[in-house]
């Protein structure tokens, strides 16, 4: 399947597998099934302790949002930026294991998500920059297509493994207590995450870099300080930050709140929802390797715009939600769409900012990105808090997706390119 890439992208694309089974066991399943089971257990509504685990969300990615500019524009020195990948994969692999400790209090539980979080989107800072590294401009399309595309489809085992004990838990044919067999499944991801990551670390060499400086800390906030300055006379790269900012926002948004809003208007059980998550995962494993072949025939413009389109759509769908059937229906728009506007998003970027300096922008990415995933999380939890119905987030967020449609179109239509951006 993979004969046709180097072992380099070969072990660049295995991390996606690795770090996707982290996205899809705790981060968009079971963390907000154990978190509002704890919660409501102690005394919260249903509303509240959906909001909490979006609070969650924002929190974490605040913290990311922080760091991810400096860190990343540290990595771009010689040698540093697996360094910073593995001291990220290793807070987030012990936050994980902590994750793992049955009987915790929602208060627990809720601190240590955002301490092992922060590890695993700090890494993806560094995972993302990678992509410079092991490719070329011409397969970067192809490559990150295929990391996203093996991510959603090899994280279903190990989540499948683990989701086993919570089912034989919820019908009661085993003797064993659902926040335990949600430990276990805990358990189970962390451990495939660890063993995925092997590769990426062991083969993935920095070939882009800046020489190592005497004051590298103090280097490296001249250098963000002098960006910051400079970003603007980017403009489309800045442009594109900015309509990444809002639509993935939404993107996001949908993915991590789907299953508590789910739960909070008791539409369907955990085990269909579950379901639902599985048919998410398996329609987005042909469909963004589908994206990257179509993104050659048609350009990335048209490509990423279908993705915000189908993603309005959804929100509407969402905002109106009644039956099961309607939750099948938004599973298979976000199935198609999921993979294809996030690797091809990754993959545009990667290829109108300079090299050298793949970190330091990637950072910017990230931040944009993280910053994002504050407010769609807040603006979900303080309307499905104020409101007591959760279908209001998911009104709230379509005038991001309208506004990134807008900007992004516009960024298409700026010359700049890493040639004139005179860096």
């Amino acid at each position: 399947m993979l004969k046709h890439f180097t072992k380099e992208e070969r072990s660049w694309i295995l991390y996606d597998v690795a770090n996707s089974a982290y996205t899809l066991t705790v981060l968009t399943v079971l963390f907000p099934i154990l978190f509002m089971n704890l919660a409501i257990e102690d005394g919260l509504s249903n509303s509240v302790a959906t909001a909490y685990t979006q609070y969650a969300k924002s929190i974490y990615s605040i913290i990311v949002a922080l760091l991810a500019p400096i860190l990343g524009t540290y990595g771009d020195y010689k040698g540093k930026k697996k360094k910073m990948f593995i001291f990220f994969l290793t807070i987030g692999i012990v936050g994980g294991f902590l994750l793992c400790i049955p009987n915790l209090s929602w208060k627990v539980v809720f601190v240590t998500y955002i301490f092992a979080t922060v590890g695993y989107a700090g890494a993806n800072v560094f995972y993302d920059a990678f992509l410079i590294d092991v490719t070329t401009e011409e397969k970067m399309d192809q490559v990150s297509s295929w990391g996203y595309a093996l991510g959603y489809i090899g994280s279903t085992v190990p989540f499948i493994a683990g989701f086993a004990f919570y089912v034989l838990a919820h019908f009661n044919i085993i003797e064993l207590k659902e926040n335990i067999a949600i430990s276990i499944a805990f358990f189970i991801t962390i451990i495939w995450w660890s063993l995925f990551s092997i590769p990426l670390i062991k083969n993935v060499k920095q070939n882009y870099y800046i020489e190592n400086v005497e004051k590298p800390i103090a280097h490296t906030f001249s250098r963000l300080h002098k960006t910051f300055k400079n970003i603007k006379s980017y403009k489309k790269v800045f442009v594109f930050l900015i309509a990444y900012f809002f639509y993935i926002d939404a993107v996001d948004t949908i993915i991590t709140a789907s299953i508590p809003i789910g739960m909070a208007l008791n539409i369907v059980d955990e085990v269909l929802l579950i379901e639902i998550v599985l048919l998410i995962q398996f329609l987005a494993f042909p469909f963004a390797i589908l994206y990257g072949w179509l993104t050659k025939k048609l350009g990335t413009t048209i490509m990423i715009s279908v993705g915000i389109v189908v993603y309005i759509i959804v929100c509407f769908i969402g905002a109106t939600i009644q039956t099961a059937v309607d939750m099948w229906i938004l599973a298979i728009l976000v199935g198609m769409t999921l993979g294809g506007i996030q690797s091809i998003s990754r993959s545009y970027f990667g290829k109108i900012i300079p090299k050298n300096s793949s970190n330091e922008f990637f950072g910017f990415y990230n931040i944009f990105g993280k910053f994002a995933a504050i407010l769609g999380p807040i603006l979900v939890g303080v309307a499905t808090q104020t409101t007591g119905n959760p279908r209001f987030g998911m009104v709230a967020i379509i005038p991001l997706l309208v506004i990134g449609l807008i900007l992004f179109l516009i960024s298409t239509r700026m010359t700049d390119s890493v040639e004139t951006m005179g860096i």
